[in-house]
């Protein structure tokens, strides 16, 4: 069956964990739609570990719906959630609802996700009343890096935590049907886990969340650029595939590789008629 916004609810009611994680493309969506992850989310992530950018400030409209329309192919019945890149929601309600449609309509979305509190609360409701299915994203929200100063743990203070657990009644409110909690401390996502109706998935919030999120490029090793602290790497393919690389190099490089059982035969009479 279809994995849907109905799907997150009832795992919440029913204390069942639920799991997320980020693709990029056709054959990464289709293997984990087969082990079976419940969602994946096509992350503006995909300009650091995709397209060599610093942050995830520089991703387009253009970026997303064109990874999104690959994963949408290969994740036929998992929930496939599309970021909105910074300042396709920012600017006006208008400018959000029209992209988010895109991503949508063309990028075949389920649904899409967007950074902020209470600021983005009007975007999330509007977004919503266009039958577009909204995941909020509290906590270190990357598109504000340049605002936070870096990237680190929020919500340590008193009045952070506090304006947190407001923030995350307020999305409930305007009509978000989960919230990603990124990067804050595990009690204080626990407490809010807690105390709001909606699914909370965590990354780098602690197993108190009802669900979980990571990067997949992290959690198999292949991004080394940057590993935060919140990270498991369940494998470690990005050696293996550099093995598998130099292999390939020395095999070529001397000779081995095409073998005979890579190759296609012809009758011998046919390559004789060309001299």
């Amino acid at each position: 069956m279809k994995t849907t916004v109905n799907t997150f609810k009832k795992a919440k009611e029913n204390g069942e964990k639920l799991t997320m994680l980020t693709a990029y493309d056709y054959s990464t969506a289709k293997l984990m739609e087969e082990a079976g992850v419940e969602s994946i989310l096509v992350g503006d992530s995909l300009g650091m570990v995709c397209l060599g950018y610093e942050d995830t400030l520089s991703v387009t409209m253009e970026d997303m719906i064109h990874h999104t329309k690959a994963v949408a192919r290969g994740a036929k019945e998992t929930l496939v959630i599309a970021d909105m890149p910074f300042m396709s929601y920012q600017t006006s309600v208008y400018d959000a609802v029209v992209n988010a449609g895109r991503l949508v309509k063309e990028g075949h979305a389920n649904a899409v996700k967007l950074e902020g509190g209470i600021e983005v609360c009007e975007q999330i409701r509007a977004i919503v009343n266009a039958s577009i299915p909204v995941c909020a994203h509290l906590g270190l929200t990357p598109q504000s890096i340049n605002a936070f100063g870096g990237f680190s743990v929020q919500g340590k203070q008193e009045a952070a935590a506090k304006k947190l657990l407001e923030e995350a009644k307020a999305i409930q409110e305007a009509g978000a049907f989960a919230v990603v909690l990124e990067c804050i401390p595990e009690k204080l996502a626990t407490f809010i886990t807690e105390n709001i109706q909606i699914p909370t998935i965590g990354i780098g919030a602690g197993a108190g969340c009802d669900g979980q999120v990571l990067v997949y490029q992290d959690m198999l090793g292949l991004y080394s650029d940057f590993v935060p602290k919140f990270v498991k790497q369940f494998r470690t393919l990005g050696e293996e595939m550099k093995g598998g690389f130099r292999d390939y190099i020395k095999e070529v490089k001397e000779g081995t590789f095409p073998a005979k059982e890579h190759t296609f035969k012809i009758d011998e009479s046919v390559i004789e008629k060309l001299y």
